[in-house]
């Protein structure tokens, strides 16, 4: 009886644990992507690797990698991967569109983007690399 008692809860606790193993809901700005914290801010050069456009940006949050397509958009976005090397989420932002992005991390002055999605109606799909050019001006 007395190993009923303690069973009940310990099952109700896995099951809340494992629930919540996967994807985790946070919105923008909260929440830390342990792969993102190891890149160095400054001036970064985003460059499609299908030969597309090349666009420089000052770094100074690296979750802005997350949305290349969407951003400065309000969205909410679900968490799928948070590892040292990778971060996946999953978003969606209101009258914009929706998609999905996937940073990983080479070293801390290079990463790679892979994202696809859907904006203004229309579906995206980008490869990118980035690489950091030096400090901002």
């Amino acid at each position: 009886m007395r190993l009923m008692q303690f069973a009940r809860p310990a099952a109700a606790g896995a099951l809340l644990v494992a629930g919540t193993a996967g994807a985790l809901p946070v919105q923008d700005g909260v929440g830390t992507f342990r792969a993102l914290e190891e890149l160095e801010l400054g001036a970064w050069e985003l460059r499609e690797l299908n030969g597309g456009a090349v666009r420089r940006i000052c770094l100074r949050d690296a979750v802005v990698l997350l949305r290349p397509r969407l951003s400065g958009a309000q969205c909410t976005q679900r968490v799928i991967e948070n590892t040292g090397r990778t971060a996946t989420v999953q978003y969606s932002c209101a009258g914009r569109g929706t998609g999905r992005t996937t940073v990983l991390v080479e070293t801390p002055r290079l990463a790679r983007i892979d994202a696809q999605g859907i904006e203004a109606g229309a579906p995206f799909l980008l490869a990118m690399e980035a690489r950091r050019i030096g400090p901002c001006n």
